[in-house]
């Protein structure tokens, strides 16, 4: 293998890492002792000899799989982002990655097009087909019709025999009936076959493959659209493994060219950036066409924290225990401070850390 210059790049990274967070308490870390190091070392040296039993999916001459090599600076950033270990199910549990998670999120969603949206980064390209088609179920259930006219109950899922497996799985879990199209002999789904499903007026999503993992094929896109004017249905494009070949679409062949430059008329688009987006495993793209699909997602849980007219700062509920509005908790902060004979207290302001700072912080008496 050819040096990594990336570690030591990631190192400087490091450095600036910590100055960012050098006005925090002071605190003794870890005391190691040489046995401890060499504990350590031990087991990372185990752990890069059994990584050896895995297939060189980083090398140029390696095609045995859809996997590529993370980009460099996507590692390091990675692991950069490990040191502080996020959390992006909200601001305030990944204020800076929740914020770079937006900002990478509209890059991908502009590749297709897309400038209003609703999306999100998941674990991998399964979560996102998994959400694509709950939100398709939903929006059947709730007997809206989006196009054409489709009926209140058209509930069913098909897609190409060619389709990602996960797809059938994904309809099992979701409790809705899934069927499956025949390909024609490139592997694109039939759309004689296709028609012959619709007429019996019980198909709510049509799943469309651009880049199946099988070969690569690149169901026809536009003529499915044009079914959907006809029936009405909703129009998922799994396009995990082809969808960054949007940006060469112009070296394409042209079934495959007019496919894509389709794929903005789409009711949602799964990307996996994991593959050809070179990102470290594992991440997934979910993308809705209409942002109004966020309808879905709302939840009236007590205790998820939102304070309004406050501009979050660095110390949020939870991140320094203890002190004169330097405690917090997870959850309904409220909740926790009555339980706990205290008081919720809200300031503004950007103060170092361990200073009552801009949020909401649970006082201490």
């Amino acid at each position: 293998m050819p040096i990594d210059r990336v570690p030591e790049l990631l190192a400087r990274a490091m450095e600036e890492l910590e100055r960012e967070y050098a006005a925090l308490p002071g605190y003794d870390p870890d005391r190691r002792s040489d046995a401890d190091e060499q504990a350590l070392a031990k087991i990372l040296g185990e752990t890069a000899h059994r990584l050896g039993d895995n297939y060189p999916y980083f090398h140029p001459f390696y095609a045995g799989q859809m996997l590529k090599p993370p980009h460099p600076v996507a590692r390091a950033a990675y692991a950069l982002a490990m040191m502080i270990n996020p959390n992006n199910h909200a601001r305030d549990g990944g204020r800076a990655s929740s914020a770079m998670e937006i900002e990478a999120v509209a890059e991908i969603a502009g590749m297709f097009g897309w400038s209003e949206f609703l999306g999100h980064l998941t674990s991998g390209g399964t979560m996102a087909n998994l959400e694509a088609l709950w939100v398709a179920g939903q929006i059947q259930g709730t007997g809206i019709r989006e196009q054409g006219s489709g009926s209140r109950d058209s509930r069913r899922i098909v897609a190409s025999e060619q389709a990602h497996y996960t797809h059938h799985r994904i309809s099992g879990v979701l409790k809705l009936e899934f069927g499956s199209i025949a390909a024609d002999a490139r592997g694109r789904m039939r759309l004689d076959v296709l028609e012959d499903e619709l007429r019996k007026g019980d198909v709510g999503t049509v799943v469309a493959t651009l880049g199946t993992t099988a070969t690569g094929a690149v169901d026809p896109l536009p003529e499915i659209l044009e079914l959907r004017r006809k029936y009405g249905f909703r129009v998922h494009v799994d396009t995990a493994y082809g969808g960054y070949f949007k940006l060469i679409e112009d070296r394409l062949d042209e079934p495959a060219r007019r496919a894509y430059q389709a794929i903005g008329q789409a009711d949602s688009i799964v990307v996996d950036p994991h593959k050809h987006g070179l990102q470290p495993y594992g991440c997934g793209c979910v993308l809705f066409r209409d942002p109004g699909v966020g309808r879905f997602y709302k939840h009236d849980s007590p205790y998820v924290l939102h304070v309004k007219g406050v501009t979050p700062g660095r110390n949020q509920p939870g991140v320094l225990a203890g002190g004169r509005c330097g405690g917090g908790a997870v959850g309904d902060a409220e909740a926790a401070a009555s339980e706990a004979g205290r008081r919720v207290c809200r300031r503004t302001g950007q103060e170092p850390w361990g200073r009552a700072g801009a949020g909401s912080k649970i006082a201490g008496g």
